[in-house]
């Protein structure tokens, strides 16, 4: 039986199945999702949870589920972690709402003040809290335009940004993010990213930046573009790690250009690449940061954090809105960061990191389907092919997907292509039951080769 690596769940942390997956009960639920809630929100696995904790989460039949994905890299300290829970609870106790922007509350300067501290740079900064991922992202817009004067938003190849209107202009993939939803957003243009596997003249990440540097110029022009938005470790993409030197040449240029280097964060943050942020990596400083997901604990919270200055570009009452920095959620944010601290979070997603490849690393010795391996820390991925090419296997990864669900071990599948699989357990699992999830994975190339 594997132990939880923080605290804050009594949950027996081993696989369990007593019914199939899904069973009857969460199809009986199933039944009553189809019939209340929209079917544009879909599920990935049609399981019903009814506690999760450490690495694991039980659902509405009994079976107890590894879990690999996080909810999309949320639960970083786990689901129940104790720090969040107890702070939760007080705040809940003391009050739910006042709206930040009439009348106060140490909660949101605390957390802005932990941004302050654990972000890139120790220049002064400032943040704003909002309730998305896609509204920070929106909001670093909003203010790179006010700061500089200037429109034009530059994001890259494979891109994934937000369900907003702009932020869905900023996303590179159609399908299920875009189609039907345009007209979008104008003044976004869209550059190469560096995509070291599918690169095929092996390209340095210097050259990488110049390539897309040198579309910038010709089709937008540095005097007319405000800011360039970039996830330093692609998400939904493919979990694309760029070349040694694409971020640190573009954050030069950028620099140089007076054009706002924007790091969206939000799913590579706090701890989950090894460092606090994934840029600090190769050092590289951005003028404003967008965070959410592994903020809170799994309660919704999203910040802009940035220089100083360019914070205080906006006129009073620009940014903000009527949950952004909810005190729950900023108490849970609290509590996430101080399970962070406590417990060397980005030292135990190096540890996991060192177990997935060599696991990893062995899957793919005996199965050439799978391409690439590539991520940093508690955030690692797989690439299926056809042997011998590029081309992506979306079909292979579906097969070894609906294999893992089945043994009761969540996964998720990602990429332009849907061909990826991104591993996000929980940084709470324990190495125990991290083993016994790879011997699933390892399984389940074997069953569907």
């Amino acid at each position: 039986m594997s132990t939880t690596v923080t605290g804050g769940t009594s949950l027996t942390q081993q696989r369990n199945l007593v019914t199939e997956i899904p069973g009857p009960r969460s199809h009986e639920k199933l039944a009553r999702k189809k019939q209340y809630v929209a079917d544009g929100v879909g599920t990935t696995l049609p399981v019903f949870v009814e506690a999760a904790g450490g690495g694991v989460m039980i659902d509405a039949d009994g079976n107890t589920l590894i879990d690999l994905g996080s909810g999309i890299a949320v639960t970083t300290v786990g689901n129940a972690a104790a720090s969040v829970v107890s702070r939760v609870q007080d705040q809940v106790a003391a009050f739910t709402h006042t709206c930040f922007m009439i009348t106060p509350y140490d909660g949101y300067v605390d957390v802005a003040v932990a941004l302050a501290e654990l972000t890139p740079g120790d220049h002064a900064k400032k943040s704003a809290l909002f309730n998305s991922g896609a509204e920070a992202v929106e909001n670093a817009v909003k203010i790179a335009r006010v700061a500089t004067g200037k429109d034009a938003v530059a994001v890259f190849d494979h891109a994934y940004h937000g369900r907003t209107n702009l932020t869905m202009a900023m996303t590179a993939k159609n399908m299920p993010y875009k189609n039907g939803f345009g007209p979008f957003a104008g003044e976004v243009y869209r550059v190469p990213m560096s995509y070291p596997f599918r690169e095929t003249a092996g390209i340095k990440g210097e050259d990488a930046a110049r390539r897309a540097i040198e579309q910038l110029d010709k089709q937008v022009g540095a005097m007319n573009l405000a800011c360039l938005v970039i996830e330093p470790i692609l998400g939904e993409g493919g979990f694309v790690v760029p070349a040694d030197g694409f971020l640190p040449a573009l954050a030069a240029w950028c620099r140089d250009n007076e054009v706002l280097f924007v790091a969206d964060e939000i799913q590579s943050g706090f701890c989950r690449t090894g460092d606090w942020f994934a840029c600090d990596h190769e050092g590289v400083v951005p003028d404003l940061i967008t965070t959410a997901k592994g903020i809170a604990g799994g309660l919704p919270l999203a910040a802009v954090t940035g220089r100083a200055e360019l914070m205080d570009a906006v006129h009073a009452g620009g940014l903000g809105g009527t949950y952004g920095g909810n005190p729950v959620a900023c108490a849970a944010a609290l509590g996430a960061i101080e399970e962070m601290r406590a417990h060397d979070l980005p030292a135990r997603a190096r540890a996991i990191e060192a177990i997935i490849r060599r696991r990893l690393e062995a899957i793919a010795a005996d199965h050439p389907v799978i391409g690439d391996i590539r991520g940093r820390g508690a955030m690692m991925a797989i690439e299926l092919v056809t042997p011998g090419t590029l081309d992506p296997d979306a079909a292979r990864a579906g097969a070894v997907a609906a294999y893992c669900h089945s043994q009761g071990v969540v996964v998720l599948t990602c990429g332009t292509w849907g061909n990826v699989f991104r591993f996000l357990p929980p940084l709470s699992i324990g190495d125990d039951l991290l083993e016994e999830a790879f011997d699933v994975v390892a399984e389940a190339f074997v069953a569907t080769a």
